[in-house]
């Protein structure tokens, strides 16, 4: 085993000898909060650079297809080509449904590889797992810009590409959501992490943003910033990121506190470990996908969540491309106006934990919510384009209700999944619980882009919002019993 000092976060060493210079204000401030919400800080950036490294594709979209004869850049001197604005190979007649693959090979990737990426979770050391992922995810996101700079027009690069960043992705949720669960107990859990998961909303609102500053000029800074942002952060969540209350072995009596009396066993990964810090052995054995799966309430919420995301997906991807189709707005006023859907997930994601934290009724309050989705996305698709304040209206209302479960699902409930009951004190199944719902759901986020491009393309978007629609009520088909068991109060 290494050494005490060895298992603090160098930045967080370098702090604690700071600290020590100032021995009066070490013993006003209480540790405990101050690495607990630390951790909170610090997830909610990592998850905040995952989001905003996903979002430019969205973006880009709008320019890498558009109706050259309505671009304000003039056009290369004796070009007679009417694509002459469009890159190869997304000039194609069916480009929509080309996009649609670029998505689907990122999202079924992802999807696919998350169930592997818990489970790894669960057996090694967190803070390494989300730094190697960080540092790949914003490598893939800037390869893609980087297409732009050495003329790449190849397919397979750009599938290859999207397949690479939804694997490297995979490493975040699990990552964060175990270290927000080895902090934080059950205590008003649904409003903490509701308030948390905004990260996922702030996230694609940096990542619109900072795509859409160079969209038109330069859609290749539109990857690579967001890239150097996501590495950034992962430099940042090596050097500070306290995983578990055990790590700081000087303060192991946090160990306890922490949870509101639930006793976790004590985690031996250090900084002197390996990331394989399973090797120095662990007092309970991880959990696995079979027991993980036989969790009361699992099969159900990662079902209703593969609908979930479908819808909250196709928004997040074909967005910024419904608003320019729809409308006279510039890609990058679209891209902006598309933000506003991420506003209202804000908001959305507060209100579900909170009334989940009210009622104790998880499955509940996403039913009603998702139920309430349906007439605001119809109303969205017919009466967006009336005008600018009742699009506004209508994206936070729909970004609201529709992000709501979806946040809800992720972080609180797979979090009270990850420690039921039924796992008689085994808190090493909360990364496979996780990367089972957020797998499935992920597979739903493939799907959603991919139906929405062959739609679009072969009928109209109208087509599209009523596949969403209709998704939503199976959604809600799949919590039935689990609302019934609610509203009679079974455990």
């Amino acid at each position: 085993m290494s050494s005490p000092t060895n298992s603090v976060p160098y930045g967080v060493q370098i702090l604690q000898k700071i600290a020590d210079k100032f021995p009066r204000l070490t013993r006003i401030v209480d540790r405990e909060n101050l690495y607990k919400y630390s951790v909170l800080i610090l997830t909610f950036i990592t998850y905040a650079a995952y989001h905003a490294s996903r979002k430019p594709i969205s973006v880009v979209k709008i320019v890498l297809y558009q109706n050259c004869s309505e671009v304000t850049t003039p056009a290369p001197i004796n070009n007679t080509d009417p694509d002459w604005c469009n890159w190869a190979p997304f000039n194609a007649e069916h480009h929509n449904a080309l996009f649609g693959t670029l998505d689907s090979a990122f999202l079924f990737s992802y999807g696919i590889a998350m169930f592997f990426s818990g489970i790894i979770a669960e057996r090694v050391n967190i803070r390494i797992f989300l730094t190697i992922g960080m540092l790949l995810s914003g490598t893939a996101c800037s390869m893609f810009g980087l297409a732009h700079y050495y003329n790449i027009h190849s397919m397979w690069y750009f599938i290859g590409v999207q397949i690479f960043g939804g694997i490297c992705q995979t490493t975040g949720w699990p990552g964060v959501v175990t270290a927000m669960g080895n902090w934080f107990g059950k205590g008003n859990r649904g409003f903490i992490f509701g308030i948390w998961n905004s990260h996922t909303s702030i996230g694609n609102i940096i990542g619109t943003l900072l795509a859409s500053l160079y969209v038109e000029s330069n859609w290749g800074l539109s990857f690579i910033v967001p890239g150097i942002f996501i590495i950034s952060s992962g430099i940042l969540i090596y050097l500070f990121l306290v995983v578990h209350p055990s790590d700081i072995n000087s303060d192991s009596h946090l160990n306890e506190k922490v949870q509101n009396g639930h006793k976790d066993e004590v985690k031996e990964k250090t900084e002197g470990s390996p990331i394989l810090s399973h090797l120095n052995g662990s007092p309970k054995k991880a959990v696995g996908f079979i027991g993980a799966i036989k969790i009361p309430g699992v099969i159900e919420f990662s079902m209703c969540l593969f609908f979930a995301k479908l819808v909250s997906y196709t928004f997040l991807y074909w967005l910024p491309n419904y608003i320019k189709y729809s409308s006279t707005y510039s890609p990058s006023q679209s891209a902006d106006l598309s933000t506003l859907f991420d506003v209202g997930g804000i908001f959305g994601g507060i209100a579900a934990g909170i009334f989940s934290d009210m009622f104790g009724k998880s499955a509940c309050t996403c039913a009603v919510m998702l139920f309430l989705a349906i007439p605001s996305l119809y109303a969205y698709n017919l009466l967006s384009s009336v005008s600018l304040i009742v699009n506004i209206a209508l994206l936070v209302v729909a970004g609201g209700l529709v992000n709501g479960p979806y946040a809800l699902i992720t972080t609180a409930v797979s979090a009270e999944l990850g420690t039921h009951s039924s796992l008689k004190g085994n808190s090493k199944a909360l990364s496979t619980v996780t990367s089972i719902i957020d797998g499935t759901g992920s597979i739903g986020a493939a799907v959603g882009p991919l139906l929405a491009a062959y739609i679009s393309d072969l009928f109209d978007w109208t087509s599209v919002f009523y596949m969403l629609m209709g998704s939503n009520v199976l959604a809600i088909l799949l919590l039935t019993r689990l609302v019934k068991r609610e509203l009679q109060n079974v455990d």
